[in-house]
């Protein structure tokens, strides 16, 4: 009898055990029969907080696809971290992702220098990555294979802008305000590769540090060089005060930013109108997602506003649903029999076009397009194309390397 009660525990201890190593398991797995779990990060408070946007956008597509019965009986799991726009606090959530919430992928990730702070850990663990929100090179150098692009890179970025200037506008002086870090030195080599290939050089390049807030002294610098037109990579704020210091001293070069500051209507409250006044300029990768002609756009527009009547449908928000489109479609296609392996198969074979550009990966080539538009900021805020869909024919830098 008594050796029956030991087997009889023994028994009970045996599948105790084992089920809290399945639990485990399909946590590490990041999905179990009910759900898969996303996660993504991005700068809900601090001084890049207008970007937190393409986290909470991300919201609007997932609940869709779980209203529809998830994927292949699935529910989407999402989680959002407030990094901040830190480095150190990214690496701090999305630790906390991986190993605490178990997370099976990420979406978009707002930032050059907190992507990167996550990179390589990301790539340890074998976690997909779809659609980062950052065009610096250094996310395709070297490969990752657990990382797909949608940004285009901030070297073609660079070229686009500057072939505009030069070829459509006519300038001759060009001046450049950048942050001091992968953002600015990777558009800076696009810029000046353009450049050289009119036998031009930049006026004047000038660095900024993400926490400054006092701009006086760059403004006059770009002043001084006597710009005709400054190439902008910075953060909305310091957009913002570049632009607003830029005015009160009576500088009006003509601003042409990078495609992270296409909301107008975000940038033209900011600045007190003068986005709209001064016509500021910026690339862009996508449609404008206020013309609801688009049928994909007034389809992702209405859910918006029925989900989140709290949130204003700008390009960030927007811009949420662009990054996760692509995984969606992966996950949808890789059907009911669930793995990493799996699901990056269908990725390394995507021929894809949602609300955001069309990209096309191969199991050697993970990266974002190489084609930009050019818009301009109207009397009253809204989007004008001066320029349509443009590629970037010069060479990268990367493809030197091979």
């Amino acid at each position: 009898m008594r050796l029956n009660k030991v087997i009889l525990v023994m028994f009970v201890v045996f599948c105790a055990v084992f089920l809290m190593s399945f639990a485990g398991w399909a946590q590490k797995a990041g999905f179990d029969d009910k759900e898969i779990r996303i996660g993504q990060w991005g700068p809900q408070t601090g001084p890049a907080a207008p970007w937190g946007a393409v986290a909470r956008g991300t919201r609007v597509i997932f609940d869709l696809v779980n209203e529809e019965g998830g994927i292949h009986g699935r529910k989407i799991r999402y989680f959002i971290r407030d990094d901040q726009y830190n480095p150190s606090q990214t690496m701090a959530a999305v630790r906390d992702l991986v190993d605490r919430q178990g997370v099976f992928a990420f979406v978009g990730g707002v930032g050059t220098a907190p992507g990167l702070a996550v990179r390589d850990y990301l790539r340890q663990k074998k976690i997909i990555w779809t659609s980062v929100c950052t065009g610096a090179k250094g996310f395709y150098d070297p490969f990752n294979p657990y990382l797909w692009g949608v940004w285009v890179l901030y070297e073609d970025d660079g070229s686009i802008i500057a072939k505009f200037l030069v070829e459509k506008k006519k300038f001759k002086k060009i001046a450049y305000l950048y942050q001091n870090d992968d953002w600015g030195a990777d558009a800076m080599v696009g810029i000046k590769k353009r450049l050289k290939t009119y036998g031009m050089d930049l006026v004047a390049a000038v660095p900024v540090e993400p926490i400054e807030r006092d701009l006086s002294s760059q403004v006059a610098r770009l002043k001084a060089s006597g710009a005709e037109a400054v190439i902008g990579m910075v953060a909305p704020t310091q957009a913002a005060i570049a632009l607003r210091t830029a005015v009160s001293t009576g500088f009006h070069p003509q601003w042409i930013h990078s495609y992270n500051l296409t909301d107008y209507t975000l940038m033209n409250m900011i600045t007190d109108g003068l986005w709209a006044k001064e016509g500021v300029m910026t690339s862009a990768f996508t449609e404008d997602i206020f013309n609801y002609n688009i049928p994909i756009i007034k389809y992702y527009a209405d859910a918006a506003k029925r989900l989140y009547p709290q949130e204003r449908w700008g390009i960030f928000f927007a811009a949420g649903i662009v990054v996760a489109e692509p995984l969606v479609e992966a996950l949808k296609r890789t059907g009911r029999n669930l793995s990493t392996e799996a699901v990056a198969k269908q990725l390394n074979n995507l021929t894809f076009q949602g609300m955001g550009p069309k990209i096309k990966w191969t199991a050697t080539n993970h990266r974002p397009p190489r084609e930009l538009r050019i818009w301009q900021c109207g009397p009253k805020g809204e989007v004008i194309v001066i320029q349509d869909w443009t590629v970037n024919e010069l060479p990268l830098e990367l493809d030197k390397k091979k």
